[in-house]
């Protein structure tokens, strides 16, 4: 009989095992795409035998759909609990501030996800189509309820959305752009408290939400 103690000591094992395979292999694809990367750098990233990276992730393929996965359910968890009765201030404050800092603490991610979208999104597409489009009718209806309510400007809530990824990814996508431009090798934790602040403060004026600035304390 199996103890609990080594189930879980088994599954521990296991989410540790995939968690250095998962950052290998973020930045193969950031680096070269999913036709360029290879298994066998993924596994010399991970420091592991190719052989445990196929125990975990079959194909290359099933590999870069989880790497995906995660990305896409990083940047949503940020807004996935929004409601009509959430003050939009706190509530778009806090995801633009969440997505900011997400392109400094996961830069890897967004290059990734911008490759797979630059692409066509051959592995995201059915998924664009469902269930992410599903998501964002559900966000647009609260933005839609908060115009109703009177908390801001009648603004497309799709294109809301849009602005906010857009303008938030940038500063991982575009990083040698922007470094550059400003004469630096690289942007400190100050900078990007600033570029959050700085987003929150033109995105909520220009949807006429009034504000405390309140969500520049986070």
């Amino acid at each position: 009989m199996v103890s609990k103690r080594n189930t879980y000591k088994a599954g521990k094992i296991r989410l540790d095992n995939e968690a250095v395979i998962l950052k290998s292999a973020e930045r193969e694809f950031a680096t070269r795409g999913f036709n360029g990367a290879s298994m066998n750098r993924i596994a010399e990233g991970a420091g592991v035998p190719r052989t445990n990276v196929h125990y975990y992730f079959t194909r290359k393929s099933d590999l870069y759909g989880k790497v995906l996965t995660d990305i896409v359910n990083l940047w949503d968890e940020a807004f996935n609990q929004i409601s009509p009765d959430d003050d939009p201030a706190t509530a778009i404050g806090a995801y633009i501030h969440a997505k900011v800092m997400y392109s400094k603490t996961n830069p890897l991610a967004s290059k990734v996800f911008a490759s797979e979208i630059l692409h066509g999104a051959p592995q995201l597409s059915k998924y664009l189509r469902k269930d992410y489009r599903s998501w964002m009718r559900q966000k647009a209806k609260v933005i839609d309820t908060w115009v109703e309510q009177g908390k801001m400007d009648p603004v497309d809530p799709f294109y809301l959305i849009f602005l906010i990824w857009a303008s938030t990814q940038h500063y991982a996508d575009f990083a040698v752009q922007v470094t550059s431009v400003l004469g630096k090798k690289k942007l400190a934790a100050n900078d990007f408290d600033a570029i959050a602040n700085n987003l929150c403060h033109i995105v909520l004026k220009g949807c006429g939400i009034k504000t405390s600035r309140s969500y520049l304390n986070r």
